[in-house]
């Protein structure tokens, strides 16, 4: 099955994470996920990824730590899926490939209708154990 390499940008911000719902028209319409994009052949992970989020939220990011990555079978594709923490001066209030930019509680997250390769991530991030480890005083 053919695989395509995939950055995603987890924004984490006084315990609430960014969510963005795809635009009508788009692959996944209507589906939430965290913003990114494919990786390109000459690009690492983390270039594509502060690439990606500059065309689509029109801000620069840090490249943090990975909190995920999982391969998906979506269709006739294997969505692999590399989500990173990320931080930025600027925030995000559009976006080119989404029509809802929402900020929300960890423990919020589970209500929105997701993605299936952002579901691994979103898992991750609303366990107690990494909740409590990401905490900033």
């Amino acid at each position: 099955m053919p695989r395509i390499e995939v950055v995603a940008a987890v924004f984490y911000r006084d315990g609430e994470v960014l969510a963005c719902k795809r635009a009508p028209g788009k692959s996944a319409a209507g589906k939430w996920e965290f913003p990114g994009g494919k990786i390109d052949d000459d690009e690492t992970p983390q270039f594509a990824l502060a690439r990606e989020i500059r065309e689509e939220l029109g801000i620069s990011i840090s490249v943090d730590g990975l909190v995920d990555r999982t391969v998906t079978p979506v269709g006739d594709l294997d969505i692999d899926l590399a989500c990173y923490l990320v931080s930025s001066a600027e925030v995000p209030f559009h976006s080119t490939d989404h029509d809802e930019l929402r900020w929300l509680p960890v423990d919020a997250l589970t209500t929105l209708d997701w993605a299936a390769p952002d579901l691994p991530a979103v898992a991750i991030l609303s366990a107690p154990a990494y909740r409590s480890k990401t905490e900033r005083p």
